[in-house]
């Protein structure tokens, strides 16, 4: 019974994951909208997702040579999909922050984390109202 929950809870708890990851780079993003040379960044939400999920091959891991070295994929599991967003207008100081684009990006990823968060509790309540056989 676990796994069925658990097969059935995987690619919405993975969309969520993603959500999260991708809601604190555009807070990023945001935050250094005057840092000088800073360049945006975003995830390629779909393909992330898809790697995710097992749909194909992932990403190469990094090859490390010492049993020091810090591992990335806990630190961001979804890093292989981050890439910078392109350049809309130059600006002087390099920056390449659009503030329309990053609280656009911001708002729906925002929806659309709360829907997923409602899909899941709505997911949750009709198994539990399945269990008790109301």
């Amino acid at each position: 019974m676990k796994t069925q929950l658990d097969s059935a809870l995987q690619f919405h708890q993975s969309a969520l994951n993603l959500q999260a990851q991708r809601q604190q780079m555009l807070a990023s993003n945001i935050a250094n909208a005057d840092t000088p040379n800073y360049k945006a960044r975003d995830i390629d939400f779909r393909s992330a997702l898809k790697g995710a999920l097992g749909e194909r091959m992932g990403p190469l891991a990094l090859a490390s040579t010492s049993s020091r070295h810090l591992d990335v994929a806990e630190q961001m599991p979804f890093g292989a999909y981050v890439g910078y967003r392109r350049e809309f207008q130059s600006s002087v100081d390099g920056n390449t922050v659009n503030m329309d684009v990053e609280r656009a990006a911001f708002a729906e990823n925002s929806v659309h984390y709360e829907a997923s968060v409602t899909f899941i509790n709505g997911l949750l309540r009709s198994m539990q109202t399945a269990i008790t056989g109301q």
